[in-house]
């Protein structure tokens, strides 16, 4: 903790209040952001991690019947089979806004036939580990959707946290020991101001005493 630089006046001391409930407004809405962010991270974090094994199991397949169709197929035939489909794939980008954090969604949209080729020296394995991969193809769209999600969530979960401590264990605490500070040398200034008038009292009131002597005397 530390004391800012301020004056100790009356007019920094309702200043430096005010400051301190602002911040603690923006502290508890952080952390609810915060909370928020975390809630929705660890969702995605358990639906990636579904999609994720889907994925691999279905790509694990997809290179088994590859491996299968390489053994009984020419490498020149899997070749050429695989440069002859006209397929276009048009790929596009959504954004979604989750608590102030841009996430985006995938979509796509597949024209032509991947089958094309023509069967005849090549093994049926290939057109199977095609069509398996055209199947995960949206999975693994949508996969990589969450996982770009999940990154940017991360990042202002990170940043939130900052935040959330900076004020928590920094700027909160500063104002509040800056504030004690103002109290105390107000208090002290009162204090002073007091003996003073008490002072000045005590010699209006002895000059008193001794004018009236002097006149009895006279």
């Amino acid at each position: 903790m530390a004391i800012l630089q301020v004056s100790p006046t009356r007019m920094n001391l309702l200043g430096m209040k005010k400051q301190i409930k602002t911040a603690q407004k923006g502290h508890k809405l952080l952390k609810d952001k915060r909370d928020g962010l975390m809630k929705e991270f660890m969702a995605l974090i358990k639906e990636a991690r579904s999609l994720r094994k889907t994925v691999e199991n279905q790509m694990g397949e997809a290179f088994s019947l590859i491996l299968r169709a390489s053994r009984s197929t020419n490498p020149k035939a899997i070749e050429t089979a695989l440069y002859s489909p006209d397929i276009s794939l048009e790929l596009e980008v959504e954004t979604k806004n989750v608590m102030s954090v841009k996430i985006p969604e995938f979509s796509s949209q597949i024209s032509g036939n991947a089958l094309n080729f023509g069967k005849t020296g090549v093994s049926p394995f290939l057109s199977l580990s095609i069509e398996t991969l055209q199947e995960i193809f949206p999975t693994l769209l949508k996969l990589a959707g969450l996982e770009k999600a999940i990154e940017a969530l991360a990042k202002e979960i990170e940043t939130t946290r900052r935040r959330v401590n900076a004020l928590e264990y920094q700027m909160i605490p500063n104002l509040e020991e800056t504030v004690k500070f103002i109290q105390l040398k107000l208090e002290e200034a009162n204090r002073d101001a007091v003996v003073s008038v008490m002072r000045v009292k005590a010699m209006i009131q002895k000059k008193e005493r001794e004018a009236k002597e002097l006149s009895q005397k006279s």
